[in-house]
C-alpha cells in the first residue's frame, strides 16, 4: 500500500467548487485505497478496546454521512439512515459482524455517485435548515465531508497498519 493507485489531485489553480471537490474526491479515493485488496474478515478487525471502529464500520458510516448531508439535507429527499437509528446510534460501525462488505463498498460507491450528482445541481450559497445548526450552506456540507473523509482516513491508516501493516500517505 506504500506506494498506492492513482488518486485524483485536487486542482491547484481552480474556482471555490472544483478545489473543494476535487479534495472531497482525493479523500474519497485515500479511504477507497485504505480499504481495498483486504478479505472480509480483516475489514471487521476492531481496532482496540474499546472502540468498535472497523474499516468495513467506517465504510458504512461514510456511506450514511453522504446519504444524509447530500441527499436529506442539502436535495430534500426522503433518505433515512441505514445502518443506525436513534435506537442503534452506533449501529454503522457495531453492527458489522453480519454486514456485507461488498455490499457496504457498493452502497458507499452509489452514495459518492449521487452526492456528485447533488452538489452538481445545487449552488455553493444555497442554504437549508438543520435542525441542530441552524441555517446551513451547501458550501458548509461541501467542507464538513472534506474534513469528515480526512479525519476517517487518520482512523483507517491505523486500522490497515494493524491489520496487514500497510501504510500509506
Amino acid at each position: 500500500m506504500t506506494t498506492g493507485p492513482e488518486r485524483p489531485d485536487p486542482p491547484q489553480r481552480a474556482g471555490e467548487r472544483e478545489t473543494l471537490a476535487g479534495f472531497l474526491d482525493f479523500h474519497r479515493a485515500t479511504f477507497a485505497w485504505k480499504v481495498a485488496g483486504l478479505s472480509a474478515d480483516q475489514l471487521r478487525v476492531r481496532s482496540a478496546e474499546p472502540s468498535s471502529m472497523t474499516l468495513l464500520g467506517l465504510v458504512r458510516h461514510l456511506a450514511d454521512v453522504e446519504r444524509s448531508w447530500w441527499r436529506v439535507r442539502v436535495d430534500g429527499q426522503d433518505a433515512p439512515p441505514v445502518t443506525y437509528s436513534s435506537d442503534n446510534p452506533d449501529g454503522d460501525f457495531d453492527d458489522v459482524d453480519d454486514a456485507d462488505p461488498e455490499e457496504a463498498l457498493a452502497w458507499l460507491a452509489r452514495e459518492q455517485d449521487e452526492a456528485r450528482r447533488v452538489l452538481a445541481a445545487h449552488d455553493l450559497d444555497e442554504v437549508f435548515e438543520h435542525p441542530r445548526q441552524g441555517t446551513t450552506s451547501v458550501r458548509w456540507v461541501l467542507v464538513h465531508l472534506v474534513e469528515e473523509y480526512a479525519r476517517h482516513n487518520g482512523h483507517a491508516d491505523l486500522l490497515r497498519e494493524r491489520i496487514d501493516g500497510a501504510t500509506g500517505e
